[in-house]
């Protein structure tokens, strides 16, 4: 079962994956956005991990819902309302219980994730946050790092596409051959959850 400590973990690992590869991110960004995706996304969750702190929620649902506002007060252009709408959503239905299981925590990704898709009118293929993020979750029954390993595939996809959405779509032919920054950051925030799992399991295995 996953408690509130376990998805703050998350936020945590999260926030230190964003802060690692900051630049990279924004390097992605360069060519096909506004130079910064990775600052952008530094400041937001750098901002998640101290409300955490400072407020303490006692629920997996309050933790990514309140991890959900915080992004989207704080970081600026699309970033922040979308991954905003995928912790608000996910932690929406997760609901109020203390403590939820594998299997809710896939749903309630697979609905954050729907919820993204609905607010940007994007679809895989499309050369967005969707190319990680819907592979992602599809991959959630089989494990966390199944997951993880199809986020990252998701986002190396994205280099031979041309961008159909966001600011990148505006340069037509000229996004083909670049990797999707948001594709990445989104595979990133996988990557910290396969970490945090396998983390917790292995504390479980030596208690």
């Amino acid at each position: 079962m996953r408690d509130a400590e376990f998805f703050r973990h998350w936020m945590t690992a999260a926030a230190a994956a964003v802060e690692r590869e900051a630049d990279r991110l924004t390097e992605l960004d360069s060519p096909i956005g506004d130079a910064d995706h990775g600052s952008n996304l530094l400041r937001g969750f750098t901002a998640v991990v101290n409300e955490l702190e400072a407020q303490g929620p006692d629920q997996p649902g309050a933790v990514l819902q309140l991890a959900g506002r915080t992004l989207i007060s704080t970081v600026g252009g699309a970033s922040g309302p979308l991954y905003g709408t995928l912790l608000r959503r996910a932690g929406k239905e997760l609901g109020e219980a203390a403590e939820v299981d594998d299997e809710q925590v896939r749903k309630a990704l697979y609905a954050g994730v729907g919820a993204v898709a609905q607010l940007g009118g994007a679809a895989p293929g499309d050369k967005t946050m969707l190319d990680a993020l819907v592979p992602a979750v599809a991959a959630l029954g089989t494990s966390y790092r199944a997951a993880a390993d199809a986020a990252e595939n998701g986002a190396l996809a994205t280099v031979p596409l041309r961008a159909r959405k966001g600011r990148a779509s505006y340069l037509g032919e000229r996004s083909i051959g670049h990797q999707d920054p948001g594709a990445t950051s989104s595979a990133l925030l996988l990557a910290a959850l396969a970490d945090v799992a396998e983390d917790r399991a292995g504390a479980e295995g030596r208690a």
